[in-house]
């Protein structure tokens, strides 16, 4: 099984402050990873290295066999799915819903003078369909709820047929409704095998979906722990990721953290 991403003693500095300290990771094909950890702890900033939107300092980062500073980042960026707040804000809001899904076909974002093909248009409505959103495709992404317009942006990070998928906090800002539509769709993504090796960026545990195998804990831009997700959700690894005593459960492969 190959790597999909490999970081080998990655450092992200700003302002002479690290906000990524010596991280060391690998992602192989076909793992479901979880990268959970309190705010400033340097997921976006990890997401964004393995989207090749940032390049790190220091060290070295691998994606789909590439190495960046080696590679032209936008031929590979049409390889991975990504799906963030970031991303969703550069979406003009009259863009029609099915329009938003096609343009990820060339990696842009807002239709101007493209001609796109019938099956590019096909799938869009497909992915659509798939995510809940199949009576949308009319719509204009600005008219949306805030969980509608995540699962388009789900929808539109799969267009591509990626071999990465990248998922920035993914259930931010929904209600416990919308949450938990959106977790169930994106376990039922997981346990496709034909699915892109996923990376959830995620401050919950209650957001990761059925079927996620692995886990890294952040803390301060360090990792505390990564491997299987059994062995890292524990409850002195969250903890100790967090900063408080917690507990940690496990119910029907869904998780939950509590205050002791």
């Amino acid at each position: 099984m190959s790597d999909v991403l490999r970081f080998v003693d990655v450092v992200v500095v700003r302002g002479g402050v690290p906000i990524v300290d010596h991280v060391s990771w690998d992602v192989a094909e076909g793992e479901r990873w979880v990268v959970l950890g309190p705010n400033g702890a340097g997921k976006t900033t990890i997401l964004a290295l393995a989207a090749t939107l940032l390049h790190p300092t220091r060290g070295s980062v691998e994606v789909l066999d590439e190495l960046l500073g080696r590679t032209d980042v936008f031929e590979l960026r049409p390889r991975i799915g990504l799906a963030s707040a970031a991303l969703a804000e550069r979406i003009p809001p009259h863009e029609q819903v099915s329009d938003v899904v096609v343009t990820a076909a060339y990696a842009v974002t807002g239709r101007w003078r493209e001609r796109y093909e019938g099956g590019d248009h096909g799938r869009a409505l497909w992915l659509l369909d798939q995510v809940g959103m199949a009576g949308f495709a009319d719509r204009t992404f600005g008219t949306l709820s805030e969980g509608e317009r995540k699962r388009v942006q789900v929808a539109r990070a799969l267009m591509t047929d990626p071999e990465l998928l990248l998922l920035d906090e993914p259930a931010a800002g929904l209600d416990v409704g919308g949450r938990e539509d959106l977790v169930r769709r994106l376990g039922l993504i997981a346990a496709d095998d034909e699915a892109p090796t996923t990376v959830l960026v995620t401050h919950h545990l209650e957001e990761i979906p059925v079927g996620f195998t692995h886990a890294m804990l952040l803390r301060s831009g360090g990792v505390v722990a990564a491997g299987a997700i059994e062995d890292v959700l524990t409850a002195d690894l969250v903890s100790e990721t967090f900063g408080i005593a917690l507990d940690v459960e496990r119910r029907a492969d869904r998780w939950a953290a509590r205050a002791r």
